[in-house]
């Protein structure tokens, strides 16, 4: 094939690059002898860590072919050794779409799942693993991922719905609260409209001190008067009296 897969164990997660051997047979792939060399420089990079110095030959190899599956492959390798998951995954996703080689797909695809799982989208990661077994169902390490995938899928959906109880839970104690802090607040305004109220009736039947005077003073001046009616009579009847008699 002119191609080879070699796995590197990082966070449990296998990293596969493509190599291009010097080999009778590396000459009937289809990349020309400039992109094999820049691929080869590529990987003894890459293999040392020297990520960037990697970067930069991968990418010359694809400025003069940009079909090259193991520039695309490799790339990703690299942004993902970078912690650049989102820039790994769009390469991998390029690369599985230049190939028909199963033996090649399962590892683009793997490689995909991994990118995906550090990034937490596990549901994307499922699908890459299954894709890798679609085409290499004999692939150990991609069933562990697939797998771990699961495993955390579950458990982030498990999270989820707890939090979804539990917010519910306090936007009904919150409902409840409100529902008795306005129960209160109603008793405590018929309250105090009572107290306002009898206060009222109670301003109103209070007397001040000078309407009590005045009732005073008219009450006496309504007795003077009665008594001088009543003398008057009694005078008028005295008289009447003495005439006769």
């Amino acid at each position: 094939m002119g191609q080879l897969g070699i796995r590197n164990y990082e966070l449990g997660m296998k990293i596969i690059i493509i190599l291009i051997l010097n080999s009778p047979f590396s000459i009937l792939n289809s990349f020309g002898q400039s992109d094999r060399a820049l691929i080869r420089d590529g990987n003894k990079s890459f293999l040392s860590g020297a990520y960037d110095e990697a970067m930069d030959r991968y990418q010359r190899s694809l400025d003069k072919n940009p079909n090259s599956v193991a520039g695309n492959f490799n790339i990703g390798d690299v942004y993902y050794k970078q912690k650049k998951y989102d820039s790994a995954a769009t390469h991998f996703q390029t690369a599985s779409g230049m190939t028909t080689d199963k033996d090649t797909l399962a590892k683009v695809y793997h490689n995909l799942g991994n990118s995906y799982l550090q990034q937490k989208k596990y549901e994307e990661s499922i699908d890459a693993y299954k894709n890798s077994l679609r085409n290499n169902p004999n692939d150990n390490d991609t069933k562990y991922n697939l797998a771990y995938a699961q495993a955390m899928y579950k458990k982030e959906k498990q999270q989820q719905q707890q939090n979804q109880d539990k917010d519910k839970d306090k936007k009904d104690q919150e409902k409840k609260d409100q529902e008795q802090q306005q129960k209160d607040q109603d008793k405590k305004d018929q309250g105090q409209q009572q107290k306002d109220q009898q206060e009222k009736q109670g301003s109103q039947n209070k007397m001040t001190k000078e309407q009590a005077e005045r009732i005073l003073q008219a009450l006496n001046n309504q007795d003077k008067d009665a008594q001088k009616k009543n003398l008057k009579k009694v005078t008028v009847q005295g008289v009447q009296i003495e005439k006769t008699w």
